[in-house]
């Protein structure tokens, strides 16, 4: 993250603090964690199957609030499709409808957040609330230690910084 600006980091922080505020009712929010490493064609076929499978949800105005929040997700999957834009950390989008007074007076609210960090594994929730802990981990302070696992036929050697692990080495054993 030493490549990262104290001005990007403040704004990053006050994002992640906009998104904190918000919330849903029910399971009307939507967080996407995409590392660089996925098919986006592969996130747009789930999404796919989840559009079929909202139609399950009882509440009608949850059904539609999701539903339009699973378009907007690959809606804005398509646009960075077309983009070619180089994402090396990956992306992680949040939409969803947010309350603005009283019933009826919800707004769809879309934010694509480019990390300091590679994100390490895709993820798909749906909650009350936008899903931020991974993000907040790459703000944390964090220490690095040296990490040394070693048994008779293997060892392996890695980094440990804050809650993430990097493997430097995996080194096995000629006996």
């Amino acid at each position: 993250m030493s490549e990262v600006s104290s001005k990007e980091l403040y704004e990053f922080k006050k994002s992640l603090k906009e998104l904190a505020e918000k919330k849903g009712k029910g399971t009307e929010l939507v967080s996407m964690y995409v590392p660089p490493t996925k098919q986006l064609s592969d996130i747009i076929k789930q999404m796919r199957d989840e559009l079929g499978q909202s139609a399950n949800i009882k509440s009608k105005t949850t059904r539609k609030n999701v539903q339009s929040a699973i378009e907007v997700i690959m809606q804005r999957i398509r646009m960075i499709t077309n983009d070619n834009k180089e994402l090396p950390n990956g992306f992680v989008l949040f939409v969803g409808m947010i309350p603005k007074g009283g019933p009826g007076n919800e707004k769809m609210e879309t934010v694509v957040i480019e990390p300091p960090e590679e994100i390490q594994t895709y993820r798909y929730i749906c909650d009350s609330t936008f899903y931020l802990e991974p993000l907040e981990d790459m703000i944390a302070s964090k220490e690095v230690y040296g990490i040394a696992v070693i048994d008779r036929n293997e060892a392996t050697i890695a980094t440990l910084k804050g809650k993430r692990i990097n493997v430097v080495a995996n080194l096995t054993s000629g006996v």
